[in-house]
């Protein structure tokens, strides 16, 4: 039985944040019923065509903003689920919240309904931080969150932050982290800002009513976290996240960064099964109609899928290698993809691995035959991982 990881996307939102530039929408909340609707039926469509028996290990809800369900709304999805694969007993269920849209009561129920993991998106302890990145919430409605979420029973709760912000200095993004931390939680995902084209924070830099980012001091703020959260008894496991322990680290990433199958439910949710990437149509009302009055599908694919793309071997090496270098400790094993694609990466990538390790960017862990980023390589990852993006295809390396 394989295992393999759901990931359903909640495109729904009170509001767009100006930073965001995620598959989002504000002022749609009234298709919520329909949408569930059609992510019941998508996945019991997709999930009845899978070539051998499926074992779910994870299962994610991302978006927007999912905390804007209801808690029946995710047990008929659940209860779709279960229809349609084998739940692991200690399969990992999350759920991303935002702290403003949850009370005492609908944590605890979502607590009751199934979730184990709960994600909130702090961002920042800073006011005038919050204020540019155009959040809803305060200080005081993620203390609740947190609070809530222990009482309830969850014993993983993680916080998204995000460093880098026009403005924000060293002094305040270490305020942050001392609160955060102070919090008692088994992990963090912690971003560099990133002025995405077409949002309205990227207009207002352009505009010049807002500084650009700092790139020095950001890489200050990083190399900080990371020194800080090592001192607070956190291990970084990947290049932006944190973890107490190795059973806290998120087990649904996990099946990303190592390269492995997911599928994906909801508008503009991707999947990966083995060669195969699918994309759905990232519209709401597109996505219920194709959803809702489909017959069949063709595996992978679901009935919504707008996009579907098969990688040859050497698109998949270079993919591994460039996803996999993200998990700062674990990196990528020679032995582990020649297991996997029967090639051996010191050979075919001998010159981008050989320039890395000049560079003092991957460091070789000989005994057990693996690659892994160094401290620099962690500040300096989007260099590492463009050397693995688009180069030639070796004449001898074919599918």
């Amino acid at each position: 039985m394989q295992e393999v990881s759901l990931y359903f996307h909640i495109p729904f939102c009170r509001r767009r944040c100006g930073y965001c530039d995620f598959n989002t929408f504000a002022g749609m909340n009234h298709y919520i019923p329909d949408y569930v609707k059609a992510l019941c039926g998508e996945v019991e469509i997709v999930l009845s065509q899978a070539p051998e028996k499926l074992l779910a290990h994870t299962i994610f809800f991302g978006g927007g903003t999912p905390s804007l369900l209801q808690p029946e709304d995710f047990g008929r999805i659940f209860a779709s689920v279960r229809r349609s694969v084998d739940v692991s007993g200690n399969a990992e269920i999350t759920l991303e919240a935002n702290p403003e849209t949850v009370t005492r009561e609908s944590i605890t129920a979502l607590y009751e309904v199934g979730f184990n993991r709960i994600s909130f998106g702090m961002q920042s302890a800073s006011g005038r931080d919050l204020h540019v990145l155009d959040r809803q919430h305060d200080n005081l409605s993620v203390l609740n969150a947190v609070q809530w979420s222990k009482q309830a029973g969850f014993k993983h709760i993680n916080l998204d932050l995000i460093f880098g912000i026009p403005g924000q200095s060293l002094e305040s993004w270490r305020q942050t982290l001392e609160l955060a931390s102070r919090l008692d939680i088994d992990h963090f995902s912690i971003y560099s800002l990133i002025l995405e084209e077409g949002t309205r924070l990227k207009r207002w830099v352009d505009r010049g009513l807002l500084d650009n980012p700092d790139e020095d001091l950001a890489a200050d703020m990083y190399e900080f976290t990371m020194d800080y959260l090592n001192q607070m008894g956190y291990q970084q496991y990947e290049i932006s996240n944190w973890a107490r322990s190795e059973e806290d680290q998120c087990r649904h990433n996990l099946q990303y960064w190592r390269y492995l199958s997911y599928l994906g439910f909801g508008a503009g949710a991707h999947g990966f099964w083995q060669d195969t990437r699918t994309e759905n149509a990232g519209q709401i009302l597109d996505y219920i109609r194709l959803a809702q009055n489909a017959l069949q599908a063709n595996f992978p694919a679901g009935p919504a899928v707008r996009q579907v793309n098969r990688l040859s071997l050497w698109d998949l090496l270079q993919e591994n290698m460039m996803v996999s270098l993200r998990l700062t400790q674990e990196g990528v094993s020679n032995l582990e993809l020649k297991e996997r694609y029967q090639v051996n990466i010191l050979e075919v990538l001998r010159i981008q691995i050989d320039k890395l390790l000049r560079q003092g960017l991957l460091e070789s862990v000989e005994h057990e035959n693996r690659l892994r980023l160094t401290r620099k390589g962690r500040l300096f990852g989007n260099r590492v991982f463009a050397e693995f993006v688009g180069n030639p295809n070796p004449n001898d390396l074919k599918n």
